[in-house]
């Protein structure tokens, strides 16, 4: 086994011929695994360069033999582009996915996950991303809030357009958090990952990927941006129409109309969809025990735990004490 992180950077180069160092490694830095090299395959001789951007992940990986990993779920959005060879893929009920050099593999947080054959000739660029960051980043994008985490297509083209684009990026980014340059260096790091997952989002399907290809995306006017500002700054006041109207300096159908046009929903509901976000954030960091799903209800203006329960399901999934659970 070799193993060689850089000075200063969390920058790990590893190299092994030993199957559950390999296994631990990927564990380490991505996710909980199982690998099994086909029977007389070539010799297996993993090699890893792995290291971190903010909320993304980023290896170059190849095991010198055919192999298969199975994982489990992987909490994280994450995409594997091929950079020679091939892998065989599937997630849930997805099944004889092919990665290639042209069309690289994107897989969600939920569902079985396994690359049933990795090929010997095989290095891949493997990115995982954190769902948090991706999901605030396209709601940043739009403006507004979404109601449930975005489901990404399964395949990425990235031969042409965007996506080839996008992979240039990340290819160049991994090149030099290696050498140890200005990525050390936070100002720099931060507008670059916002860029990468701006330019991801840009790059793959979902629902939303038109609206954001539009040439001219609609910018929110004054009055709703003041009344926005007041409910981020402070969530858990009892607003209500009238008040904001007050804020924003315009009447209250005119408001209504406006966050109906510009933001999509009314502003009462987006002020509870930010004291659900705040509410789940906090779950999220909680430790069960230590943070009471109730006690963070009422902390976010939620009187009715049921309601709360209700809402908090229909917006990220699960239940508060899932979350406070997982977490």
């Amino acid at each position: 086994m070799h193993r060689s992180p850089n000075q200063g950077q969390d920058v790990l180069k590893f190299r092994t011929t030993d199957v559950d160092e390999a296994r631990q490694v990927i564990q380490d830095r991505f996710y909980a695994n199982f690998i099994d090299v086909r029977d007389g395959s070539a010799e297996f001789m993993a090699r890893y360069d792995i290291t971190t951007l903010g909320p993304l992940t980023i290896g170059r990986l190849a095991f010198g033999a055919e192999v298969r990993i199975r994982f489990g779920e992987l909490g994280f959005y994450h995409v594997d582009i091929p950079l020679g060879g091939h892998l065989a893929w599937r997630q849930g009920t997805r099944t004889k996915a092919v990665a290639t050099t042209a069309n690289a593999a994107v897989f969600q947080p939920h569902g079985d996950t396994a690359l049933d054959r990795v090929s010997t000739d095989c290095s891949m660029l493997a990115v995982k991303i954190d769902p948090k960051a991706l999901n605030g980043q396209l709601e940043h994008l739009l403006g507004r809030p979404l109601r449930t985490p975005v489901a990404l297509a399964p395949e990425l083209d990235v031969a042409h357009g965007a996506g080839l684009s996008w992979v240039r990026m990340i290819r160049a980014a991994f090149d030099e958090m290696r050498a140890g340059g200005l990525l050390t260096r936070p100002m720099v790091a931060r507008p670059l990952q916002e860029a990468l997952l701006t330019g991801f989002l840009l790059a793959t399907g979902h629902r939303y990927r038109d609206e954001l290809d539009r040439p001219h995306h609609a910018l929110r006017p004054a009055p709703v941006k003041r009344a926005v500002d007041a409910m981020h700054s402070m969530p858990q006041h009892p607003f209500t129409v009238g008040e904001l109207a007050v804020l924003a300096g315009v009447s209250v159908r005119r408001l209504q109309e406006s966050f109906q046009q510009y933001v999509g929903m009314t502003p009462l509901a987006y002020l509870t969809d930010v004291r659900l976000t705040r509410a789940h954030d906090e779950l999220r960091r909680g430790t069960p025990g230590e943070v009471n799903v109730s006690e963070v209800a009422h902390r976010w203006s939620f009187g009715h735990l049921g309601r709360f329960a209700s809402r908090y399901r229909a917006r990220f999934g699960e239940l508060p004490s899932q979350t406070l659970r997982s977490g």
